[in-house]
């Protein structure tokens, strides 16, 4: 079918999608492959287009044995064993296993829409195993979508963000976007979380025992798009939600970053390979308890929970050319005394937690693609591996502030991507990417599962809205035109 032309500043189409980003693109081209007529709401311009997923670099892959770009395997119960492990249970398995066991197979639909594919990065840790990289990163791959999107006739409006959605109990109807009215047979939710809502993060962290707000020292990762104006409407006309306001996607980046937009050259990666202190001088975590791309989601909300919302990363010569560095660079001091008065920190206090954990490092043999032996023993807070002296100047630290990438609470699904009402699914809505992952993210994060969560729910949503509308089960739409 094509869109139809309204009076009244309306029209229709069969497929509305309301996002920009992966998963609203992939569900705009499973519904167009399906026949259907789509149109895509962007709210961000042209320019800015993609929401997070520009700031991508890969997606996690199940495999039973080296394919293309992927090293040896990552069987699907390794894939869910870490993904249990990071969300400490808070998932639902039957979804989580449905995403991984789909991810075996994507990059072929992936690569017929124009997505190329490379080995790892040279210092992205650990990740040939288990994650296929986009060539060009994540702006290659949301410039792929789009093209392929309009070379198929999808319609694409940029500036659009919707305002308003209009609902017959739980089956969709339309859409306001400004003084537009968008009728369609069925809708596709895909327009991220409230991430970007400072106001909404303030009131989600709260206040905390030393009468601080943290989220006003929080950085946004990703997009400034992502206001959550379509989750919270959903929410307040009776959609069943999911997940923690204050979970998400939380990682820990350079201080100096922008409020919005740093995107992932700000992420610090070399918490394993040294110490992390707050602003007291004082260690908090185990900087070793797993490969990074394991844990390095963790970080941002251990920092989050310090005084001020800010923490140091602190290193020796001896790894500085084993992990890939910030883009902000780091100063160079011959002692940790001029180290920490650059800092701002009590110079005998950070010389003090160096010497104990220098004490406590026993011997081993350091290897940082393994979990090796080196670790220590005797401290209050020990680190479990990777653990050496930091005795081989010059020394350098990154400043450390919370970065928000996506947040969790979402809008329930089951298999279909459906929007649950009083727990019955509708017919007509759908949702995909942020909106919903927090079905299977209920805290944590390993790297590249949320594309992968995007990508899978986002072809489902868009070939179960397709199939909606052209089965002709909804007639509700000839009744109100």
């Amino acid at each position: 079918m094509v869109a139809k032309a309204q009076k009244n500043n309306s029209e229709s189409y069969d497929v509305l999608v309301i996002g920009g980003g992966n998963a609203a693109l992939c569900a705009a081209l499973s519904a167009r492959e399906q026949g259907a007529s789509v149109l895509i709401l962007e709210s961000a311009p042209k320019e800015w287009r993609g929401g997070n997923s520009a700031h991508t670099r890969n997606l996690r892959c199940m495999h039973n044995k080296p394919q293309d770009v992927l090293v040896d395997s990552y069987p699907e119960e390794e894939f869910w064993q870490d993904l249990r492990a990071v969300t400490g249970g808070h998932t639902n398995e039957k979804l989580a296993r449905m995403v991984i066991r789909s991810t075996e197979h994507c990059r072929k639909w992936m690569r017929k829409h124009g997505v190329n594919f490379q080995a790892s990065l040279s210092g992205s840790l650990q990740l040939s195993r288990t994650n296929a990289f986009f060539m060009g990163g994540g702006k290659a791959l949301v410039n792929a979508y789009f093209r392929s999107a309009e070379n198929m006739g999808v319609q694409v409006r940029y500036n659009s963000p919707v305002d308003k959605i209009e609902m017959d109990g739980s089956r969709f109807v339309a859409a306001y976007s400004g003084n537009h009215k968008i009728y369609a047979r069925s809708c596709v939710l895909a327009a991220g979380g409230f991430e970007s809502n400072l106001e909404w993060l303030r009131e989600a962290w709260g206040q905390n025992e030393r009468g601080e707000w943290p989220a006003e020292n929080f950085l946004i990762r990703g997009t400034r798009f992502n206001q959550g104006v379509l989750l919270r409407e959903m929410l307040d006309m009776g959609a069943d939600g999911i997940g923690e306001p204050s979970q998400s996607h939380c990682v820990a980046i350079d201080a100096r970053a922008p409020l919005y937009d740093g995107g992932i050259c700000t992420r610090i990666d070399c918490v394993s390979l040294g110490i992390v202190v707050n602003r007291e001088g004082h260690r908090f975590h185990d900087e070793g308890e797993d490969f990074w791309p394991k844990r390095y989601a963790i970080w941002g909300r251990l920092v989050a929970n310090q005084p001020g919302q800010i923490a140091y990363s602190i290193i020796d010569s001896k790894v500085f050319n084993k992990f890939m560095p910030p883009v902000f660079p780091s100063q160079s001091f011959q002692t940790i005394a001029e180290l920490a008065e650059h800092l701002g920190l009590d110079p005998q206090t950070l010389t003090q937690t160096i010497e104990k954990y220098n004490a406590a490092c026993q011997p081993g043999t350091f290897d940082h693609n393994i979990l090796d032996d080196c670790h220590t023993q005797g401290l209050k807070i020990n680190k479990t591996h990777w653990a050496q002296p930091i005795d081989t100047p010059p020394y350098k630290a990154y400043p450390l502030r919370p970065g928000i990438t996506f947040t969790y609470l979402g809008l329930k699904v089951n298999e279909h991507a459906a929007v649950h009402f009083d727990g019955i699914p509708s017919n007509n809505l759908f949702v995909a990417g942020e909106m919903m992952a927090g079905n299977i993210l209920g805290k944590g994060y390993i790297a590249g599962v949320g594309m992968s969560i995007g990508t899978v729910f986002g072809r489902i949503a868009g070939t179960r809205a397709a199939e909606a509308a052209l089965a002709g089960q909804i007639n509700h739409l000839e009744k109100v035109i």
